[in-house]
């Protein structure tokens, strides 16, 4: 599976008494590359909203690999899984300046309503726009 990378640059606000980035920051880094990637194929949080749904984040897994620093530049690399559901299954890895894997985690989002029923089928205006994102990931 391909992925969609989004570069970022660890900020001073971002690291703690130890001198090293604060471990939950790396959550906002994934979100910052999941937003990135989704928002291309009107999937961020917003445009599903104006699409009629929500996608609320139900399960979070995120393993830390190497300490991050202070100016180091970050590739933040999503993916996202094809699923039988009505769920988003993006996956994450922070790539450190020096090219070795920092981090890994994965999200996992359920669509409902705007007044948060669940939702169990994925409704075609969503397919539409998923299929677009796998097409590019699978070009990426």
């Amino acid at each position: 599976m391909s992925y969609h990378e989004t570069i970022i640059r660890v900020r001073f606000n971002e690291i703690d008494s130890y001198r090293i980035a604060w471990h939950g920051h790396y959550v906002s880094w994934m979100e910052e590359g999941r937003n990135d990637l989704a928002g291309r194929f009107g999937l961020d949080a917003e445009q599903i909203a104006g699409a009629g749904y929500l996608a609320p984040v139900v399960a979070l897994d995120l393993k830390f690999k190497r300490t991050i620093r202070f100016g180091e530049e970050l590739r933040i690399r999503t993916a996202l899984r094809p699923t039988k559901t009505a769920t988003l299954d993006f996956t994450s890895s922070i790539i450190g300046g020096d090219g070795s894997l920092s981090a890994s985690g994965r999200t996992l989002h359920v669509l409902t309503t705007l007044t948060g029923e669940l939702v169990y089928q994925m409704p075609q205006l969503l397919v539409d726009r998923l299929r677009l994102l796998q097409t590019y990931l699978g070009a990426a």
